[in-house]
């Protein structure tokens, strides 16, 4: 029996699919659930209500109907899981692609992603997630997306591209592509650091709207810097200029001068009925 694959696992969208590398045993499984060990990670069990197959032709293990991969607290859920294989050069076998397709559910203790399919390729070590109803949804943040959410295992970075929205509570940031960035915590955890949004961005809270070019966040001090054609909406009031910084815990807004055009910031201020500004005489 070839020796199970073993990966690092520094985070969910990774651990999803790792469950799925018992399926490389060697010979024909006709059985309607498998229970093996994955390594120092535990044990893994794989069920599936058509069955576990093993095609020698194609290479691959495919675990069919409500099929379901639990290593730990993590849970592969799908209408079907496929682990593709190939062999090694020294003879042994080894995973090169790992699948979940039809109605994905990849559910931890914190996170649960959804979507109709998740692909990791073990070379470039990296995941994709696609499908309606795209989305990774945590205890305080849910992060959808149109048409992908990326992982990149070595990079520690995940790419949410078509329409990507990152709500947390009442603030939200939109844009074309929201790019997000990890670092290992002192308790050995992912933790989010950095996102960076690109094209169209939108950044919502109940005071106010900013709009730019891009935007980059830092999770640490809850703040935002846009850049490129910045405005920043409050009731009937604008802000006009090319960068600005947005906090999203004190609702406070700053508008920078910018290296584009004159540099220059512009300000529409609608006075509320009632009050006075210089020009303007109240009744």
């Amino acid at each position: 029996m070839p020796t199970p694959v073993r990966l690092p696992v520094p985070s969910l969208l990774l651990t999803l699919l790792f469950c799925l590398s018992v399926l490389l045993v060697p010979a024909p499984v006709q059985a309607q659930s498998l229970s093996t060990i994955g390594g120092g990670d535990g044990p893994v069990t794989v069920e599936a209500e058509n069955g576990i197959e093993w095609l020698r032709d194609a290479r691959q293990y495919i675990a069919r109907g409500n099929a379901r991969a639990t290593q730990g607290e993590v849970t592969v859920l799908a209408d079907r899981l496929i682990a593709s294989y190939r062999e090694a050069a020294d003879g042994s076998t080894e995973i090169f692609q790992l699948e979940a397709d039809g109605n994905v559910r990849i559910a931890s203790p914190t996170e649960t992603a959804y979507g109709d399919r998740a692909v990791y390729d073990l070379d470039s070590q990296r995941m994709r997630l696609t499908g309606q109803d795209l989305r990774l949804v945590s205890a305080e943040d849910t992060v959808t997306a149109r048409e992908r959410i990326d992982y990149f295992q070595q990079e520690k970075m995940a790419v949410a591209v078509g329409d990507a929205v990152a709500r947390r509570g009442d603030r939200t940031i939109r844009a074309d592509t929201l790019t997000a960035r990890f670092a290992e915590g002192k308790d050995g955890k992912q933790q989010l650091t950095r996102v960076d949004a690109d094209g169209n961005v939108v950044i919502t809270t109940p005071n106010e709207i900013a709009r730019s070019r891009q935007a980059v966040y830092t999770v640490a001090r809850e703040t935002a810097v846009l850049t490129g054609d910045v405005k920043i909406t409050q009731g009937q009031n604008q802000l006009n200029g090319q960068r600005a910084e947005v906090n999203l815990r004190t609702g406070v807004s700053r508008l920078l001068a910018g290296q584009g055009g004159d540099g220059r910031v512009k300000g529409i201020f609608v006075p509320q009925e009632g009050s006075s500004l210089p020009g303007r005489r109240t009744q």
